[in-house]
């Protein structure tokens, strides 16, 4: 598909004013995407498990006004946010010509996570993919013979346009982004289901976020990805993640757990590298992520256990195995690594299958 495919054509109903609202998770990366072209479009292909519990909800109230102005009003657990006002103003902008209705209304954005504010999963993700699936509904409205391919394509290229990764959370349970060349119907404008075959050692395979730092990032993901373009390793790593793309297929269809353990790991580890290796450089993992990090590596080899890592860019650990080790992964979490977290907490969460409306 190309950007003009969603350009609607006029829209075949009218309505004055009304609500709707989605429910849409965050996700986790497997192969990251670090690096980005104009227009969100991403410099290398990325698959992510799409997550469960963690997760925005947001209700969008619209009414029809007369003025050719962007008009809304965002409020957070119910306290008016205007310092989100700057992104979503820029965020419409960007979206106005495949959504010609946004200055004939009024808006009301009222949104709340599931997870503790500041807690060091991204928001942006959930967030940005729930506010695009609230104005895809009101596009329904407006075009009710709309067909829900259609509609998840376009509410995964309008999220985005908000937030890159936003664009793998409309659906689940693994969402690949990014134009690669053995698998058929990707696409760098839009998130989609991945189409093959998976194993069922990674169905329900559960995640639980070992929170680090709770704090702010010290560099927000706009400037991280920015720092790629003069990056002297920047063309090896795309090249990179396309090779590991390519080899996590055959691992998903095997159900080889150690070798999703080494490419997994591998991957989280580059993207901090390329982090450390950018001008001007940063570190944002912690003492205690790499704690966190040697005690898993030991709990592995000790017990043979199929547990691995992954990393966002921040400090916080993604400890990552499938549902029939929980209660041994659980009770080693309690056991050895909680004392490595802020306020000794962590979130347990498991992959999902993606945005719900409500």
């Amino acid at each position: 598909m190309t950007e003009q495919e969603f350009i609607p054509p006029s829209y075949t109903k009218t309505i004055e004013n009304g609500k709707v609202s989605w429910e849409s998770p965050s996700n986790i990366a497997l192969v990251k995407y670090w690096g980005k072209k104009a227009d969100q479009i991403p410099e290398n292909p990325s698959i992510s498990f799409t997550l469960n519990d963690c997760k925005t909800i947001t209700m969008l109230k619209f009414s029809k006004k007369n003025d050719e102005l962007f008009s809304f009003d965002v409020f957070l657990d119910g306290e008016k946010q205007n310092a989100f006002k700057p992104k979503i103003e820029t965020f419409f902008k960007r979206i106005e010509v495949y959504l010609p209705f946004l200055k004939s209304f009024h808006f009301t954005i009222e949104t709340k996570n599931t997870f503790p504010h500041s807690s060091g999963i991204a928001s942006s993700a959930s967030g940005m993919s729930a506010l695009a699936l609230c104005l895809m509904s009101v596009e329904k409205q407006l075009l009710p013979d709309m067909d829900e391919a259609y509609f998840n394509k376009k509410a995964s290229f309008l999220a985005r346009l908000g937030s890159g990764s936003a664009c793998r959370s409309i659906e689940g349970d693994l969402v690949v982004w990014g134009k690669h060349n053995d698998i058929e119907g990707s696409s760098d404008l839009f998130g989609f289901k991945y189409p093959y075959k998976v194993h069922e050692n990674f169905k329900n395979f559960q995640d639980t976020i070992l929170l680090v730092d709770k704090g702010q990032k010290q560099v927000s993901s706009t400037v991280g990805h920015n720092l790629m373009y003069n990056h002297p390793f920047a063309l090896q790593r795309f090249k990179q993640a396309h090779t590991n793309l390519g080899k996590l297929m055959p691992i998903l269809e095997t159900g080889d757990l150690k070798a999703f353990t080494d490419l997994v790991e591998s991957e989280a580890l580059t993207l901090h590298a390329m982090m450390m290796t950018s001008m001007p450089y940063f570190i944002l993992m912690k003492p205690n992520t790499l704690e966190i990090i040697n005690k898993i590596w030991a709990f592995g080899n000790e017990t043979g256990l199929p547990v691995c890592f992954t990393l966002d860019a921040g400090a916080n650990v993604h400890v990552l195995y499938p549902e029939s080790v929980t209660e041994q992964v659980l009770e080693f979490v309690k056991n050895e690594l909680v004392v490595y977290c802020e306020n000794r907490q962590y979130i347990c969460d498991k992959i999902g299958f993606g945005a719900k409306q409500l």
